[in-house]
């Protein structure tokens, strides 16, 4: 069994920023793709970022291009989602998942391990 613990959520301002963690434990896999997601109240969980195993390859969903980097530390088994200039409808509980894949994972159907979530709200 995989144990997916995101951190690092928190309350910021507009225009301010954060970093997601998510620490994998447990039956690590040793080839594995990472996504961030969010899901904001009364709405469908969304792909917020994806990253393959050598980290060579990313995938953003439009509203975030250019303010949000996902990143890996595979000898950590972390993966990290640098969110800069946040905005009010980034409010949200992101989670991380993860599969046992060397592809690029775009669709949270795809996923098979997943966080708890950490609640990211943005005041204005």
């Amino acid at each position: 069994q995989v144990q997916l613990v995101e951190s690092g959520g928190g309350l910021v301002q507009a225009g301010g920023s954060l970093r997601l963690s998510c620490a994998a434990s447990g039956r690590t896999f040793s080839i594995y793709a990472m996504g961030w997601f969010r899901q904001a109240p009364g709405k469908e969980r969304e792909t917020v970022a994806a990253v393959t195993w050598s980290g060579g390859n990313t995938y953003y969903t439009d509203s975030v291009k250019g303010r949000f980097t996902i990143s890996r530390d595979n000898a950590k088994n972390t993966v990290y989602l640098q969110m800069n200039s946040l905005k009010r409808e980034d409010t949200a509980v992101y989670y991380c998942a993860q599969r046992r894949s060397a592809g690029l994972l775009r669709r949270n159907g795809e996923y098979e391990y997943w966080g708890q979530g950490t609640q990211v709200t943005v005041s204005s």
